[in-house]
Protein backbone atom coordinates (compact mmCIF):
# COMPACT_ATOMS: atom_id res chain seq x y z
CA UNK A 1 0.00 0.00 0.00
CA UNK A 2 1.33 3.36 -0.73
CA UNK A 3 0.64 6.70 1.33
CA UNK A 4 1.15 10.42 1.44
CA UNK A 5 2.40 11.52 4.45
CA UNK A 6 2.05 15.44 5.32
CA UNK A 7 4.17 17.26 7.40
CA UNK A 8 5.79 20.42 8.56
CA UNK A 9 9.61 20.99 10.11
CA UNK A 10 11.69 23.94 11.22
CA UNK A 11 14.36 23.55 8.77
CA UNK A 12 17.46 25.68 11.04
CA UNK A 13 18.75 22.15 12.25
CA UNK A 14 18.77 20.03 9.11
CA UNK A 15 20.50 20.11 6.11
CA UNK A 16 17.81 20.12 4.23
CA UNK A 17 15.22 17.11 2.90
CA UNK A 18 17.25 15.25 1.33
CA UNK A 19 19.02 12.79 2.44
CA UNK A 20 22.90 12.47 2.67
CA UNK A 21 26.02 10.64 4.28
CA UNK A 22 27.43 12.75 6.43
CA UNK A 23 24.51 15.51 7.53
CA UNK A 24 21.49 15.25 9.43
CA UNK A 25 18.63 15.50 7.21
CA UNK A 26 15.04 15.80 7.81
CA UNK A 27 14.13 12.72 5.06
CA UNK A 28 16.67 10.63 7.41
CA UNK A 29 14.64 11.09 10.62
CA UNK A 30 11.33 10.75 9.08
CA UNK A 31 12.39 7.45 7.48
CA UNK A 32 14.20 6.15 10.71
CA UNK A 33 11.12 6.90 12.80
CA UNK A 34 8.36 5.00 9.87
CA UNK A 35 10.80 1.92 10.08
CA UNK A 36 10.72 1.68 13.73
CA UNK A 37 6.97 1.82 14.50
CA UNK A 38 5.59 0.17 11.03
CA UNK A 39 8.56 -2.42 12.06
CA UNK A 40 10.11 -2.77 8.64
CA UNK A 41 12.39 -1.03 6.33
CA UNK A 42 10.28 2.47 5.17
CA UNK A 43 12.28 4.73 2.29
CA UNK A 44 9.98 8.02 1.96
CA UNK A 45 10.15 10.14 -1.32
CA UNK A 46 9.70 13.50 -1.26
CA UNK A 47 7.79 16.40 -3.06
CA UNK A 48 11.41 17.99 -3.85
CA UNK A 49 14.01 19.46 -2.13
CA UNK A 50 14.60 21.81 0.02
CA UNK A 51 18.01 23.58 1.03
CA UNK A 52 20.09 23.28 4.61
CA UNK A 53 17.87 25.93 6.75
CA UNK A 54 15.13 25.74 4.41
CA UNK A 55 11.93 25.53 6.51
CA UNK A 56 8.28 23.87 5.14
CA UNK A 57 5.09 24.68 6.29
CA UNK A 58 3.44 22.09 3.75
CA UNK A 59 6.00 19.57 2.99
CA UNK A 60 5.07 15.83 1.47
CA UNK A 61 6.33 12.45 0.70
CA UNK A 62 5.05 8.86 -0.06
CA UNK A 63 6.05 5.34 1.00
CA UNK A 64 5.08 2.13 0.80
CA UNK A 65 3.98 -0.43 3.26
CA UNK A 66 3.31 -4.09 3.30
CA UNK A 67 0.51 -4.13 5.43
CA UNK A 68 -2.45 -1.77 6.08
CA UNK A 69 -2.08 1.00 8.08
CA UNK A 70 -5.47 0.60 9.79
CA UNK A 71 -5.31 3.54 12.23
CA UNK A 72 -3.57 6.71 10.17
CA UNK A 73 -4.25 8.60 13.01
CA UNK A 74 -3.00 6.75 15.63
CA UNK A 75 0.30 6.96 13.38
CA UNK A 76 0.39 10.57 13.26
CA UNK A 77 0.27 10.52 17.14
CA UNK A 78 3.15 7.84 17.91
CA UNK A 79 5.15 9.60 14.99
CA UNK A 80 4.85 13.05 16.27
CA UNK A 81 5.60 11.57 19.76
CA UNK A 82 8.84 9.81 18.67
CA UNK A 83 9.81 12.30 16.64
CA UNK A 84 11.86 15.92 17.44
CA UNK A 85 9.94 19.15 18.17
CA UNK A 86 11.03 20.60 14.84
CA UNK A 87 9.19 17.78 12.81
CA UNK A 88 5.24 17.86 12.31
CA UNK A 89 3.59 15.24 11.09
CA UNK A 90 -0.50 16.87 10.19
CA UNK A 91 -1.75 13.50 8.26
CA UNK A 92 -1.53 9.90 6.23
CA UNK A 93 -3.97 9.69 3.53
CA UNK A 94 -3.71 6.53 1.04
CA UNK A 95 -3.26 6.83 -2.26
CA UNK A 96 -3.46 4.63 -5.45
CA UNK A 97 0.00 2.06 -5.90
CA UNK A 98 1.56 4.99 -8.57
CA UNK A 99 0.82 7.93 -7.18
CA UNK A 100 4.14 10.11 -6.66
CA UNK A 101 4.79 12.95 -4.84
CA UNK A 102 7.00 14.53 -6.66
CA UNK A 103 5.83 13.78 -10.09
CA UNK A 104 2.44 13.94 -9.31
CA UNK A 105 2.15 17.64 -8.08
CA UNK A 106 0.90 20.54 -9.40
CA UNK A 107 2.60 23.48 -8.22
CA UNK A 108 4.27 24.37 -5.31
CA UNK A 109 4.13 27.72 -3.16
CA UNK A 110 7.23 29.26 -1.08
CA UNK A 111 7.03 32.50 0.59
CA UNK A 112 9.83 34.60 1.64
CA UNK A 113 10.05 36.98 4.97
CA UNK A 114 12.30 39.94 5.05
CA UNK A 115 12.50 41.77 8.33
CA UNK A 116 12.24 45.52 8.22
CA UNK A 117 12.98 46.17 11.53
CA UNK A 118 15.78 44.15 13.64
CA UNK A 119 13.45 41.45 15.69
CA UNK A 120 15.18 39.07 18.07
CA UNK A 121 12.41 36.48 17.84
CA UNK A 122 11.70 37.09 13.81
CA UNK A 123 15.79 36.85 12.58
CA UNK A 124 15.54 33.10 12.63
CA UNK A 125 12.60 33.52 10.52
CA UNK A 126 13.35 36.29 8.31
CA UNK A 127 16.15 38.23 6.42
CA UNK A 128 16.82 41.71 8.09
CA UNK A 129 17.71 44.65 5.76
CA UNK A 130 17.78 48.29 6.78
CA UNK A 131 16.40 50.25 3.85
CA UNK A 132 12.95 50.35 2.43
CA UNK A 133 12.11 49.53 -0.96
CA UNK A 134 10.35 50.76 -4.40
CA UNK A 135 7.03 48.41 -4.42
CA UNK A 136 5.87 49.83 -7.78
CA UNK A 137 9.65 48.48 -9.61
CA UNK A 138 9.34 44.98 -7.73
CA UNK A 139 5.68 44.64 -8.88
CA UNK A 140 6.52 45.64 -12.28
CA UNK A 141 9.86 43.28 -12.19
CA UNK A 142 7.35 40.42 -11.26
CA UNK A 143 5.19 40.87 -13.87
CA UNK A 144 8.34 40.04 -15.76
CA UNK A 145 8.79 36.97 -14.35
CA UNK A 146 5.56 35.50 -14.64
CA UNK A 147 5.82 36.59 -18.46
CA UNK A 148 8.78 34.47 -18.12
CA UNK A 149 9.65 30.16 -18.25
CA UNK A 150 13.65 30.08 -18.64
CA UNK A 151 14.92 30.66 -15.15
CA UNK A 152 19.02 29.76 -16.07
CA UNK A 153 20.35 32.76 -14.66
CA UNK A 154 18.77 31.98 -10.99
CA UNK A 155 20.08 28.93 -10.41
CA UNK A 156 23.73 28.03 -9.74
CA UNK A 157 26.20 27.56 -12.26
CA UNK A 158 27.71 24.07 -10.94
CA UNK A 159 24.54 22.08 -11.22
CA UNK A 160 23.05 18.78 -13.09
CA UNK A 161 20.23 20.12 -14.16
CA UNK A 162 19.46 20.83 -18.09
CA UNK A 163 16.23 21.61 -17.90
CA UNK A 164 15.62 25.39 -16.21
CA UNK A 165 11.93 25.75 -17.93
CA UNK A 166 9.30 26.46 -14.70
CA UNK A 167 5.80 27.69 -15.51
CA UNK A 168 5.31 30.35 -13.00
CA UNK A 169 1.57 30.90 -11.86
CA UNK A 170 1.64 33.36 -9.87
CA UNK A 171 3.68 35.78 -7.70
CA UNK A 172 3.12 38.40 -5.33
CA UNK A 173 4.85 40.96 -3.37
CA UNK A 174 3.22 41.15 0.09
CA UNK A 175 3.86 44.06 2.92
CA UNK A 176 2.89 44.37 6.30
CA UNK A 177 4.18 46.99 8.96
CA UNK A 178 6.86 44.20 9.98
CA UNK A 179 7.71 42.66 6.73
CA UNK A 180 7.70 42.34 3.35
CA UNK A 181 6.77 39.12 1.79
CA UNK A 182 7.82 37.30 -1.68
CA UNK A 183 5.18 34.90 -2.79
CA UNK A 184 5.59 32.57 -5.68
CA UNK A 185 4.01 29.53 -7.50
CA UNK A 186 5.05 27.24 -10.04
CA UNK A 187 4.63 23.89 -11.37
CA UNK A 188 8.49 23.20 -10.61
CA UNK A 189 11.63 25.14 -8.74
CA UNK A 190 15.08 24.71 -9.46
CA UNK A 191 17.96 24.78 -7.17
CA UNK A 192 18.60 28.33 -5.32
CA UNK A 193 15.91 29.68 -7.57
CA UNK A 194 13.81 31.68 -5.10
CA UNK A 195 16.45 33.20 -3.05
CA UNK A 196 17.94 34.21 -5.98
CA UNK A 197 15.05 35.89 -7.51
CA UNK A 198 14.41 37.40 -4.07
CA UNK A 199 17.96 39.01 -3.93
CA UNK A 200 17.53 40.18 -7.58
CA UNK A 201 14.34 41.85 -6.20
CA UNK A 202 15.58 43.94 -3.27
CA UNK A 203 18.39 44.78 -5.78
CA UNK A 204 15.43 46.21 -8.01
CA UNK A 205 13.46 47.87 -4.90
CA UNK A 206 16.68 49.89 -3.69
CA UNK A 207 17.64 50.97 -6.68
CA UNK A 208 21.04 48.78 -7.43
CA UNK A 209 19.05 47.38 -10.72
CA UNK A 210 16.91 48.89 -13.12
CA UNK A 211 13.98 47.14 -14.92
CA UNK A 212 15.47 47.36 -17.85
CA UNK A 213 18.78 45.50 -16.34
CA UNK A 214 16.54 42.78 -15.25
CA UNK A 215 15.37 42.10 -18.41
CA UNK A 216 19.24 41.68 -19.90
CA UNK A 217 19.81 39.32 -16.99
CA UNK A 218 16.71 36.96 -17.69
CA UNK A 219 18.31 37.11 -21.26
CA UNK A 220 21.59 36.60 -20.18
CA UNK A 221 20.93 32.82 -18.38
CA UNK A 222 23.78 34.04 -16.50
CA UNK A 223 23.99 33.33 -12.70
CA UNK A 224 26.76 35.89 -12.17
CA UNK A 225 24.58 38.81 -13.88
CA UNK A 226 21.50 38.28 -11.35
CA UNK A 227 21.38 39.45 -7.52
CA UNK A 228 22.50 37.99 -4.67
CA UNK A 229 21.14 34.65 -2.89
CA UNK A 230 19.02 35.86 0.50
CA UNK A 231 20.04 33.99 3.87
CA UNK A 232 17.86 30.19 3.70
CA UNK A 233 15.92 31.24 7.09
CA UNK A 234 13.84 33.32 5.56
CA UNK A 235 12.24 30.49 2.81
CA UNK A 236 9.75 28.66 3.13
CA UNK A 237 7.39 25.82 1.38
CA UNK A 238 3.98 26.71 2.12
CA UNK A 239 1.92 24.49 -0.21
CA UNK A 240 1.90 21.76 -2.60
CA UNK A 241 -1.31 20.66 -4.32
CA UNK A 242 -2.33 17.51 -6.11
CA UNK A 243 -5.05 16.09 -8.23
CA UNK A 244 -7.43 15.02 -6.20
CA UNK A 245 -8.00 11.48 -8.67
CA UNK A 246 -4.72 10.09 -7.00
CA UNK A 247 -6.22 9.50 -3.40
CA UNK A 248 -8.49 6.93 -1.96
Amino acid sequence: MRYFLFFSYNGKSYHGWQKQKKSITVQEKIEESLSVLLKEIIEVVGAGRTDAGVHAKQMVAHFDVDEIIDNPKKLVFKLNQFLSNDISIKSIKSVKNNAHARFDAISRTYKYHINKEKDVFLDQYGYYINYSLNKKKIIEAIKIIVSNNDFKCFVKSKTDVTNYICDVLDAKWLESDQEYIFEITANRFLRNMVRSIVGTLIDIGSGKTSLNDFVEIIKSKDRSMAGYSVPARGLFLTKIDYPKKIFI
